[in-house]
């Protein structure tokens, strides 16, 4: 599953899960692209973040074509889910 969320400054935050399809986020991120230069994937715990890199690699593939190149940033972020505070890794993706 890929849940979107707007953030301020225009930076796209996509929210990857364990069951999510690596080509579809990879779409998702290749689609956000082309709009921005920069957005934020947030994983948590391995499966998640397994499917985010996966679907990093493939969209540099897609985004190859016009000249950009995938920079990847990795951090933490403390989230909130259901009340519960949980740490995630964000990914934090630039096309240069």
């Amino acid at each position: 599953m890929i849940k979107y969320r707007k953030r301020g400054n225009n930076l796209e935050i996509l929210r990857v899960s364990s069951k999510s399809n690596a080509n579809s986020v990879a779409g998702a991120l290749a689609n956000v692209f082309r709009e921005a230069n920069v957005v934020e994937i947030q994983a948590i715990g391995a499966g998640a973040l397994n499917q985010a890199i996966k679907a990093i690699a493939i969209a540099r593939g897609f985004v190859a074509p016009s000249g950009k190149n995938l920079v990847c940033i990795p951090a933490f972020a403390d989230i909130t889910i259901d009340g519960e505070e949980r740490t995630a890794i964000k990914l934090i993706v630039e096309a240069k």
